[in-house]
């Protein structure tokens, strides 16, 4: 049996705030999912994150409080912690007392999502972020299957499909091709299931158009090895969907900021038939070069 643990980087909304929206699938067969969750926990413990969630676009923002902190370098992560909490906590009542709720209670948020990683600098959260990333290159038995689309290229009346529905009809017509091929060399059948990060928006909207491919397929084929409808799980506490997190984030900043050190772990997984890469496809309507493209191409 084969888990796909999916998760999204940007926003399906048209026009949104990015320029793209990547949907991410990381496939791994069910017999090897202790040994690449130790290894993920194994990473996380070394930099202080053994509870927490990866969330890398969260991880790789500048905390301003950090650069007011002279020799902030030079401490331990808890001394570390406790002088940036200090700041924050003095910045909130400031934001209190200023009579500005809409700047109050954003910074708020954003420090909530951010407060897992304050013991740690901007490069140790960047090379945490590539430990994972080398811990998935070196998992052969891994694939990697992601719609990645150009929303400036996107017409949604042209395939009566939103963003979010294209992505994730293309990515389970992917993972199902994947199961079918590899049942049929080895003469046997693969089930496959999809777990999904829980989402309040697209979790019954991702249930009824799993249960729409049972009954009658996608575009692209029909479905016989994906079994039941996605199940939704809580990505704090799933550290396979974090790490799904990883590739959507890369595949995202490497179309959209040319970003190549993190895309090039994540891309050796996807998923291949002899040198074209079938389970990634970059969506766009213009000529395009990158290496998403070439490899999908060739």
């Amino acid at each position: 049996m084969y888990l796909c643990y999916v998760d999204e980087s940007g926003t399906a909304d048209l026009p949104g705030n990015t320029s793209h929206f990547v949907l991410a699938g990381l496939s791994i067969p069910i017999s090897q999912w202790k040994a690449c969750d130790l290894q993920i926990e194994s990473v996380k413990t070394v930099y202080g994150l053994k509870n927490a969630e990866i969330h890398v676009a969260w991880l790789l923002r500048k905390y301003i409080e950090q650069s007011k902190i002279e020799g902030f370098e030079t401490f331990d992560y808890s001394m570390r912690r406790a002088k940036v909490d200090s700041l924050r906590k003095a910045e909130l009542l400031r934001l209190q007392r200023a009579h500005n709720p809409k700047h109050y209670h954003q910074t708020k948020k954003n420090f909530r999502q951010t407060e897992d990683y304050v013991h740690l600098t901007l490069e140790e959260r960047r090379q945490f972020v590539l430990e994972v990333a080398k811990c998935l290159a070196r998992w052969d038995f891994a694939r990697l299957f992601a719609e990645c689309i150009d929303k400036i290229h996107f017409n949604q009346a042209i395939g009566n499909k939103t963003v979010s529905e294209q992505a994730f009809e293309q990515l389970v017509s992917r993972f199902e091709r994947y199961l079918k091929n590899k049942g049929a060399v080895e003469k046997t059948q693969y089930p496959g299931l999809l777990i999904h990060d829980d989402n309040d928006t697209i979790a019954k909207k991702h249930t009824e158009l799993m249960k729409s491919y049972h009954r009658q397929g996608t575009l692209w084929t029909d479905i016989k090895n994906i079994i039941e409808t996605p199940l939704f799980v809580n990505s704090e506490l799933t550290s396979m969907v974090q790490v799904a997190d990883v590739c959507a984030y890369a595949l995202r900043r490497y179309l959209e900021n040319s970003d190549e050190e993190l895309f090039n772990l994540v891309f050796q997984r996807a998923d291949r038939i002899g040198p074209t890469a079938v389970g990634v496809r970059h969506f766009t309507k213009q000529p395009c070069n990158c290496m998403i493209c070439v490899s999908h191409n060739r």
